[in-house]
This record gives C-alpha cells, sequence and structure tokens, in this order.
C-alpha cells in the first residue's frame, strides 16, 4: 500500500468552505422540516378518507369484521396500529380547532393521537395551545397526567397490578442469568431510587467518566440492593429525603377527580397514608417559590420545586434525567438570585455547552428563556413548526410561478424563510429587536404578478 507524506496530504477546509457546508446543514434542516408539515398533512387528509370509509362500512366489501382489520390488511401496518388510526380518526370530528392544525402541518399525529385521549377533559383550545408550544413527549406526558387525574384511572391501575411479573432466566451458555420484571409506575420509582442510593454507594468519582457502561452500574447496583437484604438489610439508617419519591399531583385531582396526577389518582391517595407530603402553591404558569440571594447553593425545598417544574434537562428535545445539575442562569457572581426565575435543569452535557461551549440563554418577547447557538441562532422549543401553505410551495426564479412539489434545490433557495412559531434559522437577535421577516416567496411571486 502506497504511503502518503505529510506534504501530499490535502489542505485543510477553507473558512468559505466551512461555511458552505453549514449552510447546506441549514438547508436540509428546513427541507426535512417542510416534508415533515406535508407529511403531517397527507396523515389528516389519510385520517378523513379512513373515518369516511368506516361510515360507509367499507370494509364489509372485502368480507372483515372492523376498519380496522381491513386497514391493517390493505395498508400493510400492524392491527395495534391501525386500530389507534381508526379511532383517531373518528375522534377528529369532534375537534375541529386541533384538526385545522393538523391540517396545516403544525401538529404531527403523535400529538394528535395523544391529545383526542383528553378532549373530554380540557378545553380544546387550551390543548391545543399547550400542544403547539411544546415537543411531543411533553404533550404525551400532559395528557398522561390528565389521565390520571381521573377517578377512571383507579381501572388503570388496577391493570398494572395485575400485570406485575418477575422472570428469571438461566443461559448457561453465557453464564449468566436474565430478569425481566414488570411492576406498576410508583413501585418502578421504588426500585430506581433503590439502585440510585446503591449506585452512589459503589461508585466512585465521576459516573460520567467511568469505563464502565451505566446498564452495568445499574446490575451492580441490583446485586448489592439483593445482597444488603440477606445480610439483613440496612434499616438503622434514616431514610434520606434526597431519595424521597416525588409524585406530582393537582389538589382538585384529589378532591373532585378531575385535574392532573402523576399516578392514578387513588394510588396518590394510597401512597399519601403513610409518606411525607410537601405542599407547593404554583402560579398559572407553574412556577413555585423563591428564596432570593442569601445563597449560591440551591436549597433543598427550592431544588424540589425545580424538579417539579422542569422535570429533567430544560434544553430543547433532551429527555434526560440522570446527571442533571441547577443552572444559574445569571450567574449568582454576577448578581444573579437563587431562585426559580433563575434557575433551570440542564444535564452535563448541556451544561457545559451554556458555560463553556458558547450556547447563551436569554429571555424572548413573552419573557420566557430561550437557548441560542454560537452563531446566534435560536433552538426552538420543540423544533421548527411548518405550516401547509408554507411547505407546499416551490420558486423559480426565472419566472416566478408556484408549482407543487418538494423538489430539495428549491427548497434549498427558500430555507432563509421563517417558520410559523417564530424561531426562524437566521434570526440574529433575541426575539424584541428583531427586524420583521422578509416576505415569503408566495407574497413575492403574488407581487411580480401585479
Amino acid at each position: 500500500m502506497a504511503q502518503v507524506s505529510p506534504t501530499e496530504l490535502p489542505p485543510a477546509s477553507p473558512p468559505e468552505s466551512r461555511e458552505l457546508r453549514r449552510a447546506s446543514i441549514e438547508a436540509l434542516d428546513e427541507a426535512i422540516v417542510r416534508l415533515a408539515a406535508r407529511m403531517n398533512a397527507a396523515c389528516y387528509e389519510q385520517l378523513v378518507l379512513i373515518r369516511e370509509f368506516d361510515e360507509q362500512l367499507g370494509w364489509l366489501e372485502w368480507q372483515l369484521g372492523n376498519c380496522s382489520e381491513w386497514l391493517a390488511w390493505r395498508c400493510d401496518i400492524s392491527l395495534g396500529t391501525a386500530r389507534e388510526k381508526v379511532r383517531v380518526a373518528h375522534a377528529l370530528a369532534h375537534v375541529p380547532n386541533i384538526s385545522q392544525a393538523f391540517a396545516e402541518g403544525r401538529l404531527s399525529y403523535s400529538k394528535v393521537r395523544a391529545l383526542t385521549r383528553v378532549t373530554h377533559l380540557r378545553h380544546e383550545g387550551d390543548l391545543l395551545r399547550f400542544a403547539l408550544k411544546h415537543t411531543a413527549i411533553q404533550v404525551e406526558e400532559r395528557c398522561r397526567e390528565l389521565r390520571c387525574g381521573t377517578v377512571a384511572s383507579t381501572m388503570e391501575a388496577n391493570r398494572a397490578h395485575e400485570r406485575r411479573f418477575l422472570s428469571l432466566r438461566r443461559d448457561a451458555a453465557r453464564g449468566s442469568v436474565v430478569l425481566t420484571l414488570e411492576v406498576p409506575l410508583e413501585e418502578g420509582e421504588v426500585i430506581e431510587r433503590a439502585l440510585e442510593v446503591a449506585r452512589e454507594r459503589m461508585i466512585t468519582g465521576d459516573a460520567e467518566q467511568s469505563s464502565e457502561s451505566w446498564s452495568a452500574h445499574q446490575a451492580d447496583a441490583f446485586v448489592a440492593v439483593a445482597r444488603s437484604y440477606l445480610d439483613g438489610g440496612d434499616d438503622q439508617k434514616p431514610r434520606s429525603p434526597n431519595h424521597l419519591i416525588t409524585v406530582h399531583v393537582d389538589r382538585s385531582a384529589l378532591v373532585d377527580g378531575r385535574g392532573r396526577s402523576a399516578l392514578p389518582v387513588e394510588t396518590v391517595r394510597r401512597l399519601a397514608c403513610d409518606a411525607e407530603t410537601v405542599t407547593l402553591i404554583e402560579d398559572e404558569d407553574e412556577r413555585p417559590l423563591s428564596v432570593g440571594r442569601q445563597s449560591r447553593i440551591v436549597p433543598k425545598r427550592l431544588l424540589k420545586a425545580l424538579w417539579a417544574r422542569d422535570r429533567g434537562c430544560t434544553f430543547p428535545g433532551c429527555n434526560r434525567k440522570r446527571f442533571v445539575d441547577a443552572h444559574h442562569v445569571q450567574h449568582w457572581a454576577n448578581g444573579g438570585e437563587t431562585s426559580l426565575d433563575n434557575l433551570l435543569l440542564l444535564c452535563t452535557r448541556h451544561h457545559r455547552a451554556v458555560h463553556e461551549g458558547g450556547y447563551s440563554i436569554r429571555r424572548d418577547f413573552q419573557d420566557a428563556w430561550r437557548f441560542f447557538r454560537p452563531d446566534g441562532i435560536g433552538v426552538p422549543p420543540c423544533g421548527y413548526v411548518v405550516r401547509l401553505a408554507e411547505a407546499n410551495y416551490n420558486v423559480d426564479t426565472d419566472a416566478g410561478d408556484r408549482q407543487p412539489g418538494m423538489k430539495l434545490a428549491r427548497l434549498i433557495r427558500a430555507a432563509m424563510q421563517p417558520s410559523a412559531m417564530g424561531f426562524a434559522p437566521r434570526w440574529k437577535e433575541p426575539f424584541g429587536g428583531v427586524a420583521a421577516p422578509a416576505a415569503s416567496p408566495v407574497t413575492a411571486a403574488s407581487d411580480r404578478r401585479n
């Protein structure tokens, strides 16, 4: 194999080529999101057709038992997925505002699927406003909490209890044992906290820098817990409040069965019979208390309130709940308070990105914290949301005609256009002081024709 001397190596990429590559990435990002908007709209159209097909009993023509069986067979999807699509298709007939946002490509199927399960518990407009400002994971969690806040959630708790099981299988060939465990959510939290305590006692130094995997540490902790029980346990040591299990529930859910709850409401009542309870009074934006500037270190009661609000890393798209720190947006040394208004939870990776990586956090025009990249581009909280009207055009720079289709070359020319949520990829300043975005190609083409 021929050897290449250092003098024959290609030169490093000049700054111009790196800028072109960055521009290409931004354009591909925009093109993918616009295509996603069209896919959302196409999904809505498909669900409308499925509803009409079911109402006309079209599946009888194929001698099948119901529309779900026909859909699974005809469209080559699983039966469970088909049942869910049929359910959502019929539910959309009763939520015109959500249907409109779905048809415009502003809502994904994942969000719509979750919303249609709780439209009888909350006003449609409130659900839609929440969904447009949060990620699909956050929407699904909020809808799950709404379902758990009703009396009917007791049936779900009983089903989870009946499904509990543990299997132990010996694999002699590999010299190992495989454990499979399923328990109700509240009991799983107990197991997780026990493993967390065991890990902290076993691991020395920085767990993130360990050469062993997280799963390996979990396995070691599980064995340690089992050995501790066989040795007589560790009952003489008091429980630490750092390892208490926190369950969020609205007072209204406990009183009249209408509100949000992290667990089925009857399960929460049972846990509260013999547990430490902490009352948090929140405003309409779910922001609890403040302790001012007395200390740089976040007190435990404030840290509990911070976790109750953020529930993990707050960087957009990150869902990490381990190795998470409380971050002062305005540093304590620079006059920042140790209060909820000045604190955010960040995982180790994004905490480092803010301090050493050049990312910044600033307030937007709604007085909410927003993240910005080192080049000043805003990071949207739940992706660049695009309306179908924006995703459906192409621009011919010569003729100025609008044509249907999604050719990548023309989408790249449109990549400078802002999204429907107001997070334009090229905006460089906080939202209060930006210039108005340029007119869309649709408007520009219309002006040229006039």
